[in-house]
């Protein structure tokens, strides 16, 4: 079965039962391995050395300890631990990986893959070391540390850890003895990057979605033109992202009073953050459906080194190079960033006081900052967001002797994709936290129905701010409610007409 960005959780929970009953294809490819030991020819990583030591051959009695000194030399992983939810993604996609039948890998060693996994025991694996072109070396090495009753894994909450020797005690398992080619299965591939990538872009189709509502909110607050947004505009400049952007702000703009009230105004034309919605927010779907796209075979292909296949061949290649995740992480962080750039220019035109709405939406300033100060906030996460897009992928430096002398880099672009995605929630939660009290200044007139949803639905979450307020709570309320799926299945209900 195929891993799909839409359905990534689902799709991996059955991907591991599945392996967990039948693992005919990880049987099938290491015949081939063991057939491959004795025939007495020499083969990279299965009884030569790695890198710039794939010229020495090393003898049948020092095989095993060959792949347990890879995954120790290689453990030089160093910073902040990764997310144990990141971590688990690793783990799943590479026994995904494995279990596709190109690896050859023991079924001990892959077993007890599966068994961590069964077990919650989830490794702690350090976020900096890899450069993105050998497989991500250093954090496929500690992922693979507990294996053989090395370094440590996250406790069941998620808060601390255990020694992976102890944790493999508590659950029954005993060290595995890793057999030739066993660890170069391991560290070989792309694993890190991919989980980063693909935790971000399950994220992102949700976020795109709740972008367009509070953009829609910030329209009807700002009594903006719903011309732009009209149909036949994007039918003669049809991309499917701008068209969908334009046909969701339609949907939950429907029956507006806010709208009716100012029909027939003198006003000729918006900013662009509210009048070019659709192109922006059009742009930045397109390029997270194309990365999206990339991804997703990713996930589903073999990035290991060298490579099994049915007929006993075993050749070696540079799959594991991660050129392709590279390009397109860096190319999500730039489509995220402008998400939250085009949200902070409609949280600042919402403090001016357009269209009778109080300057910083507050009635009483002087005595109160009012919401100056959130925008700020909104401001410094933009900035941070512009050195963070700097593409990591146009860097390489040699490694390996020269023996790997063009690298990726995507590992940093991943985590850079990671910072950049928390700053666009935030932002978003501010223009969320923004809109919704500038949208009460409007009444008694009602918003579009969609809207009008959603602004009930932060209001019984976050009470309108009469005076100021600690709002660092308010934010965090709003952020998670751009976390939340049922706010995001609400937005979707208005848009398919539910009752």
């Amino acid at each position: 079965m195929n891993i799909r960005i839409e359905t990534l959780y689902e799709d991996l929970g059955a991907r591991m039962e599945a392996l967990r009953a039948d693992a005919g294809a990880v049987r099938a490819s290491r015949a081939v391995v063991d057939a491959a030991l004795q025939d007495g020819k020499t083969y990279y990583g299965i009884n030569t050395g790695f890198g710039a030591l794939a010229n020495r051959r090393v003898g049948a009695e020092d095989l095993k300890k060959l792949q347990e000194n890879l995954l120790l030399s290689h453990s030089v992983g160093v910073g902040e631990l990764i997310p144990k939810e990141i971590s688990r993604l690793m783990l799943q996609l590479k026994v995904h990986a494995l279990g596709l039948g190109n690896s050859g890998i023991s079924e001990g060693t892959f077993e007890q893959l599966l068994a961590l996994l069964h077990h919650d025991l989830i490794p702690a694996i350090p976020e900096k070391g890899s450069v993105g072109a050998s497989g991500d070396l250093a954090p496929l090495a500690h992922m693979s540390l507990p294996l053989i009753g090395h370094g440590e894994v996250w406790n069941h909450e998620g808060t601390g850890l255990i020694a992976a020797a102890e944790a493999l005690k508590g659950a029954g398992l005993a060290p595995v003895e890793l057999q030739p080619k066993d660890g170069l299965s391991l560290i070989n591939g792309t694993q890190f990057m991919a989980a980063y990538a693909a935790w971000v872009l399950e994220k992102s189709q949700h976020l795109l979605l709740v972008a367009d509502l509070i953009s829609a909110m910030s329209l009807e607050a700002l009594q903006g033109s719903i011309t732009p947004f009209d149909g036949r505009i994007h039918a003669i400049r049809p991309h499917a992202g701008q068209t969908q952007v334009a046909a969701n702000v339609r949907a939950l703009l429907k029956d507006s009073e806010i709208l009716e009230s100012h029909r027939h105004c003198g006003k000729v034309q918006d900013p662009y953050c509210l009048r070019c919605i659709p192109q922006v927010h059009g742009a930045s779907r397109d390029a997270i459906a194309y990365a999206s796209g990339v991804v997703e075979t990713e996930m589903n292909s073999v990035t290991d080194n060298p490579l099994v296949f049915e007929n006993g061949d075993i050749l070696s290649g540079g799959n594991f190079h991660g050129q392709p995740l590279a390009l397109v992480i860096d190319l999500a962080k730039i489509a995220l960033a402008e998400i939250a750039s085009i949200s902070e220019r409609r949280t600042y035109l919402l403090l001016e006081g357009h269209d009778g709405l109080p300057t910083l939406l507050m009635k009483e300033t002087g005595i109160n900052s009012g919401f100056m100060i959130p925008q700020y906030t909104s401001a410094a996460l933009v900035s941070e967001n512009k050195v963070l897009c700097h593409p990591a992928s146009v860097d390489s430096i040699p490694t390996s002797l020269g023996q790997e002398d063009h690298v990726s880099m995507g590992s940093i672009g991943a985590l850079h994709l990671k910072r950049v995605y928390e700053n666009v929630e935030h932002v978003l939660a501010i223009e969320l936290f923004t809109a919704a009290q500038a949208l009460d200044f409007r009444k008694p007139l009602r918003p579009g129905r969609g809207v009008e949803a959603a602004h009930e639905e932060i209001r019984r979450r976050i009470p309108h701010a009469f005076s100021d307020a600690l709002f660092k709570e308010d934010i965090a309320k709003a952020r998670h409610m751009l976390e939340d799926r049922s706010f995001v299945e609400l937005i979707r209900a208005e848009l398919r007409g539910d009752d």
